[in-house]
């Protein structure tokens, strides 16, 4: 991968930082560069189904992921998300979905210990492509906070999102996307969710355990979220 232009931002004059925090810092400042989505390492998590809201009803999801890297060299966590997401019924075609998410890393190994973080804004059309089972979602996002350029930051991200029914209480939702930057500078990504919704009553809430893999192709290595949802829908 390649080292971001803003990492000297960070790097102050007498900051000692050594490798492993230099290798974590260009990793966080890159995912952080490739947005949604939402998404910040970037954001890739999904934790919605292909379903739509319907007309005038809402959809409301507050969410947290832990966020890896792996390769064949150097592995461990890089960040946390804490998010939320909403989607909104405009016809029985299309949702309009807002996202924001707070992406938190902790770079324990310089001098007195620091915390660094970016705010990550998403927003696109959800449109239904089979009902109930396949949709298409198109999100474009930025990255925002202290030292940020917002506008090195824009993305797009066209998903597709499946939903399987597994009985009356649980759906299983596989979704594919890929991460395209608008400036040329930075590579297409793209990531694999494999998520379920789990509730008692799927028309008014679920609980989201999802798990999922984000590549930079012909790069070794690749990130891997863990994240948690809760959904409750308003109609």
């Amino acid at each position: 991968m390649r080292q971001s232009k803003n990492l000297d931002l960070f790097l102050k004059p007498g900051l000692k930082i050594c490798y492993v925090c230099q290798f974590t810092l260009i990793i966080f400042l890159l995912v952080c560069l490739t947005v949604i989505f939402p998404g910040c390492a970037p954001v890739f998590s999904e934790l919605q189904s292909a379903k739509l809201v319907g007309p005038g009803h809402l959809e409301v999801t507050p969410s947290f992921s832990s966020v890896s890297f792996s390769s064949e060299d150097e592995s461990g966590h890089v960040q946390n998300h804490y998010g939320i997401q909403a989607g909104l019924g405009v016809s029985s075609m299309m949702d309009f979905r807002l996202r924001y998410e707070r992406v938190s890393v902790d770079i324990q190994d310089m001098d007195g210990g620091e915390s660094l973080g970016v705010n990550v804004l998403g927003f696109g059309p959800k449109f239904s492509v089979v009902k109930d089972m396949v949709a298409a979602y198109v999100p474009i996002g930025f990255a925002f906070g202290e030292d940020i350029e917002v506008s090195e930051t824009w993305q797009i991200h066209p998903t597709l999102l499946i939903t399987l029914p597994i009985s009356k209480y649980i759906e299983f939702n596989p979704s594919a996307k890929v991460l395209i930057p608008l400036k040329g500078e930075q590579d297409t990504l793209v990531a694999f969710n494999l998520g379920t919704a789990i509730s008692t009553n799927l028309e008014k809430w679920a609980i989201r355990p999802e798990v999922g893999f984000l590549y930079n192709p012909g790069e070794n290595g690749h990130f891997i979220h863990f994240s948690i949802g809760f959904t409750y829908f308003i109609k």
